[in-house]
């Protein structure tokens, strides 16, 4: 091992703005969306997607709601060059999207990426050189000066070629890549040079796109330096201030967001935060942050699932299960005291309210989820969750007491299975346990009753089966309940009872019985079409759970 590895890194300097505005801020309104996934999420890949992945996916960035979207690098790519001709010659771009190409700044690549677009409607053309210390001296052996001079002369080619075609309204960006480890002040000097040779102005905006093109500092940082910005470029009213924020910290999220409250007006990324190295900001994570802060994103993500099913399959990249809003885990819970929880908070929610669920910061609903997943059970799960399970798919809703003893049974069986049981599996050893214990465990099996009135108020002839011989039982009682506890030949007592309707509709009825003189009591269950029934196999269950050596 290296001894003291951290020696051979330095902190970021910080950014002289202490007068900074942005943690006082509050985002109220979305920015302008600008897909990458075509461009940047595509060299992000193992295999790179095939015409006819990406027109599926541009098709569904369309749905979705992105107005602007990079189709690609056509100078770099023919697959790229021929799904923008495609697009365009078959009139597959709407109206209301704008979509962009990228070059770098050098004249052969400028002169093909123009020819790639030619005869749209409208089109950005992303032009990018890095301006970082560390580039300019080790890539590139270039100075201040000539790197202003290179961005002076590519961009003045730009406006050049595209004035000679003015059937397109033509847009600009520009990108002073490596931004986050560029010194402020050659940062400006790169923006508004561009500006200049661009000649922005009414009717005529430049995008300046600030990249952190490999996150260095913190996301505060990286807010100053995009406040720094937004209070110094030249003609500031006819610049797009935009951010891409990359993931190399895990905070490609954060920077975006704070990037806002600095005075970013637009955000680059992908759906699901694919991008070179560690990605780049995840659009559909900071959308719905929005929304879950009560602002619409202004991009349709009501069918999750559909979205990141397409993304799936064309670029071959799995979603995480755990991924925020998206994954097919996020949304459940196996904790015990985090089910208790969501199970307390759908009791107590009414119609109309404002969303405000334990442990679920946006309603599954919305983003087309079901609840079937929110509460999923395993050995790491607490009653709260088996009692959830049972009363939402099989109307069971048992006692606190029940709820603690069923939830013992559970663990036993998840502990040894060593793997999740399903909703199903569940109900299973519901039964198993409470339904069909006369008959498991040898005890008195119903077989018919006949009721009848008696000073007591309710008498009963009850026909069983024990040792596999019939018997008749009876007993007297102040209901059916207690009637059946009397003639049972184990002193038995009624401690409570609850009747339910089951799922099929029948009377389930469920009683809470000791013996009497013990404390240890147990539960039993009985389901039937009758009520009377269903309360005497209840009786009978909990008996035989009694009677059972050793009591389960």
């Amino acid at each position: 091992m290296i001894p003291n590895p951290q020696s051979k890194y330095r902190p970021f300097p910080p950014i002289d703005l202490p007068d900074r505005q942005w943690p006082s801020r509050t985002i109220t309104a979305p920015p302008i969306w600008l897909s990458t996934d075509l461009r940047d999420g595509n060299q992000a890949l193992f295999d790179p997607m095939n015409k006819a992945k990406k027109l599926r996916l541009f098709d569904e960035l369309v749905r979705v709601g992105f107005k602007e979207i990079e189709l690609g690098f056509p100078a770099a790519s023919q697959i790229d060059f021929d799904v923008i001709r495609h697009l365009i010659e078959n009139d597959r771009i709407p109206d209301d999207v704008t979509p962009m190409v990228l070059t770098q700044a050098r004249p052969e690549l400028i002169e093909r990426t123009i020819e790639s677009v030619r005869g749209a409607k409208r089109v950005i053309v992303h032009v990018y050189n890095a301006t970082a210390p560390l580039w300019r001296r080790v890539v590139f052996n270039m100075s201040v000066d000539e790197m202003l001079k290179l961005v002076d002369t590519q961009v003045t080619l730009i406006k050049r070629l595209t004035d000679a075609r003015p059937g397109t309204d033509w847009r600009l960006q520009y990108s002073p890549e490596t931004f986050s480890m560029t010194e402020l002040e050659v940062s400006l000097a790169a923006c508004n040079t561009a500006t200049r040779a661009w000649d922005a102005g009414p009717g005529r905006p430049i995008i300046h796109n600030l990249p952190t093109t490999v996150e260095v500092a913190t996301p505060n940082v990286f807010a100053d330096q995009v406040e720094w910005m937004h209070r110094h470029l030249e003609r500031r009213e006819h610049v797009v201030l935009s951010v891409h924020s990359h993931n190399d910290r895990g905070t490609g999220v954060a920077c975006a967001e704070l990037a806002m409250l600095a005075g970013a007006q637009r955000v680059e990324g992908c759906l699901f935060g694919n991008g070179e190295r560690s990605g780049n900001v995840d659009i559909v994570t900071l959308a719905l942050n929005l929304y879950t802060e009560g602002v619409h994103p202004g991009l349709d993500f009501s069918d999750i699932n559909a979205t990141a099913r397409i993304a799936e399959e064309c670029t071959q990249l799995p979603i995480h299960p755990r991924h925020p809003y998206v994954g097919d885990l996020v949304f459940t819970s196996f904790s015990g005291s985090h089910q208790d929880a969501i199970k307390k908070g759908f009791a107590a929610r009414k119609d109309g309210d404002f969303w405000e669920m334990p442990y679920l910061p946006i309603d599954p609903a919305d983003v087309g989820r079901s609840y079937e997943s929110i509460v999923r059970v395993n050995s790491q799960s607490g009653k709260g969750g088996i009692a959830y399970l049972l009363e939402r798919d099989h109307g069971v809703v048992m006692p606190r007491r029940m709820q603690i003893e069923f939830s013992a049974i559970v663990q036993k069986y998840t502990d040894a299975s060593e793997a999740e049981i399903t909703s199903q599996k569940l109900w299973e050893l519901f039964e198993q346990t409470y339904l069909a214990c006369a008959e498991d465990k040898s005890g008195l099996v119903y077989k018919s009753h006949h009721l009848h009135a008696a000073d007591a108020g309710h008498a009963i002839d009850l026909d069983v089966i024990a040792a596999g011989r019939p018997h008749t039982l009876q007993g007297q009682g102040a209901n059916v309940l207690d009637a059946v506890a009397q003639a049972l030949p184990q002193a038995l007592r009624i401690d409570g009872h609850e009747l339910l309707k089951a799922a099929n509709g029948d009377a389930l009825v469920i009683v809470e019985a000791a013996n009497a003189g013990s404390p240890g009591a147990r539960f039993g269950a009985g389901r039937h079409a009758d009520r009377d029934t269903a309360s005497i196999l209840a009786v009978l269950n909990a008996a035989a759970r009694l009677s059972a050596k050793p009591a389960a």
